[in-house]
Parts: structure tokens; sequence; C-alpha cells
């Protein structure tokens, strides 16, 4: 071990959750992602030293563009390599191989395995046998935590003091695991104020808010356009079609669409996230307004995920 990764709290642990991030380790990832982006921007060939000779295994369970895209980019970028495993139709998954089967073989073939499941808690449970790190990717409607870094990451990079602001969640609050992440992130870390709209039926559970209640103010909005005013940042989430009946999924589709209209009643100095994938719930149009943050969120993903595969594999 160098002397660089013996000061790291990350190295050769699996990320699992948000409640692994203390303040140390944010004020030590923060800085690198923001190195690692710099560094993109001017392409310093140097960044390929790091992460030579490393192997990513990306095997997901559930299809994803975005998460499986930017860990490959993400690891590429530093000189590393990358296998890439979505579809399991033909795998010896589909033959009834267990999760636990399957994942101590890979770890017999790479570094560190980015894996993401339909099932709660199965990403911790994969993490019990796994001789190599684990990046919890997304398991089912439980946690995305480096979805919520590079959230909190966007959120620092463009409003500043997160303490003082209202992060306001929008759409599928039940099943998204991005807002369950994030929102538990910014809650015990920061005590940033919570707003929540969304359907009746897809409402945060119940659960969920009386544990972000015992460390901030959550509040609930009637109206969208409430919701809207009072965002500091204005969090739109799509509606999980794949995590319900259809016959629920066409009562609630298109309750909520975020246009250039509705925009009006935004502060001046806010901005509007996501997590992709959208499925119509921000119109295009709202694209050319500056406080439209959903790509620039995206970049830093790359950012973001760059520096916990360098905190993780080399310390």
């Amino acid at each position: 071990m160098t002397e660089t990764s013996a000061h790291s709290a990350l190295y050769r642990k699996h990320i699992l959750g948000v409640d692994q991030f203390d303040p140390e380790l944010l004020a030590e990832i923060f800085p690198l992602s923001v190195s690692m982006l710099e560094r993109v921007d001017r392409h310093d060939p140097t960044l390929r030293d790091i992460l030579a000779g490393y192997l990513l295994i990306v095997f997901f369970y559930e299809a994803s563009t975005r998460t499986s895209c930017s860990h490959e980019a993400a690891m590429k970028r530093l000189g590393g390599e990358v296998i890439v495993r979505e579809n399991i139709q033909f795998s010896s998954v589909s033959k009834g191989e267990t999760l636990e089967d399957t994942i101590r073989t890979f770890a017999q073939y790479g570094d560190i395995i980015a894996l993401r499941h339909y099932d709660v808690g199965s990403v911790e449970r994969a993490s019990k046998v796994c001789d190599v790190p684990i990046i919890n990717a997304g398991d089912g409607t439980g946690e995305h935590p480096t979805q919520a870094l590079l959230d909190v990451f966007t959120i620092r990079s463009e409003m500043k003091n997160i303490e003082s602001l209202k992060v306001v969640f929008v759409g599928d609050l039940k099943h998204g695991r991005t807002v369950h992440s994030l929102s538990r992130l910014i809650a015990s870390r920061y005590g940033t104020r919570i707003g929540c709209y969304a359907p009746e039926s897809l409402r945060m559970s119940n659960e969920l808010r009386a544990e972000l209640g015992r460390q901030t103010i959550v509040e609930e909005y009637e109206t969208f356009e409430q919701a809207i005013a009072e965002a500091d940042v204005l969090y739109v989430t799509r509606i999980q079609q794949e995590r319900m009946p259809q016959v629920e999924y066409d009562r609630v589709k298109g309750m909520y669409i975020l246009t250039p209209e509705l925009m009006q009643h935004a502060k001046e100095r806010m901005i509007v996230m996501h997590p992709f994938p959208r499925k119509g719930e921000i119109d295009s149009r709202v694209d050319l307004d500056p406080r439209a943050a959903y790509f620039r969120q995206a970049k830093n993903g790359l950012a973001v995920r760059m520096a916990l595969l360098k905190l993780v594999l080399a310390g």
C-alpha cells in the first residue's frame, strides 16, 4: 500500500450506501473530483497512468445508460480496462445461478465490480462474499450512493452553500432510489431543508419522511407551482413505470411537466436537476434556460466516479 492510499478511508472498501460518507470523506472526494474535471477538460495525458493495469467489471441486472457508461468512461479516462455485462438473458444468471456465485466468479477476473440489481439489499449481500470492492450502482428502490455524491457535488458547484438551501424533490418519490439516497445525504450531512411534490400514490414513504424529519425540515407541497417557487434546487424525477402496475402508471403519467411557462414561478437564482432518463416530465424547451443544470450534472458524474475509482483502487 502506498503512502497516499494509507490516508484514504475508501481504499479497498465497498461503496454501498450514503451513510458511509462522513464529512471527512466528503472533504476528500469533492476536491479530487474538481481536479479530475479540470484534468479531463485539458486532456491531461497523465490521467491514464492512475489506474493502468486495473480492470472494472460493470454488471447490471437492470438496463442502464448513464450509470453504466459513466463508470466505463471514468475507468478508461484513468487508464483502466472495462468489461460490461448488462444483458443477462443469455448468461448463467438466466440458468439459475445465484448472485453470490456470479459475484464470487467475477471477483476472480477483475479488481472492482460496479453492480446494479433489482432487489433492495442485493448489493450489500453480494459484498459479503466478494474479495474485491463493489460499487452499489443501484439496488431496486433502495440506494444509489454514487448518484447522490454527484448530485451533492453539482449543488455545491452551482449554488455554493448547500446548508442554506431548500431542495425540492418532484415526481416518483416512492420508488426513486436517487431521491432516497440524496435526501438522506443532504439531511444527515448538511441539514438542508427538503420539499416534496408528488402524486398521492408516489409520495415519499412515512418511514423515510420520519427519518429525514429528525434531521431537517421536510415540507409537502399541494401544487407544482408552489414547489417550483420555493425551490433553490428543483430535483425532478421520472415516474418509474417498471415498478408499478400499468393501470397505476396510466393514472399518474403526465401529472407534472416542467415547462418554460412554469419556470416563470421559479427564483432567478436556482437550478433544475434530473438524474435521467427523462420521460416527458421536463419540456425540452427548458434545456435553453441557464438554470437547467442536468447536463452539467451528468458531466459531474464522470468526475465523481473517477475520484471514487482512484480512491478505492489506488488510495
